[in-house]
């Protein structure tokens, strides 16, 4: 099993949403966060599962928030590149591709 590596704009972008979502309501911020652990270790379990894209990411589509975690299958890690809305510019993270020395 691979680790998780998080691009640091990622990063930024899961607890922006987090605290987004704890302002709608007390306790969805976390619910939003648990969700996202679980999404990772099911990345981390079976990365392979997904598709690879042109671009030779992959992605994972969360279901009960409108997210998509997109990521590489790095030699030693699994790096996470986006944590993107589902409806809200899509592709924007393509450019952290050229940084994709982890």
């Amino acid at each position: 099993m691979k680790r998780i590596e998080v691009e640091e704009e990622a990063e930024r972008e899961l607890a922006e949403s987090a605290i987004y979502y704890e302002r709608r309501r007390a306790g969805l911020g976390r619910e939003f966060e648990a969700a996202i652990l679980e999404a990772l270790n099911t990345i981390r379990e079976t990365p392979e599962r997904r598709s690879s894209r042109k671009d030779g990411t992959r992605r994972y589509v969360m279901r009960r928030f409108p997210f998509i975690i997109h990521y590489l299958i790095m030699p030693d890690c699994v790096w996470i590149v986006a944590f993107a809305h589902a409806s809200r510019k899509p592709d924007y993270w393509q450019r952290r591709l050229g940084s994709s020395d982890q």
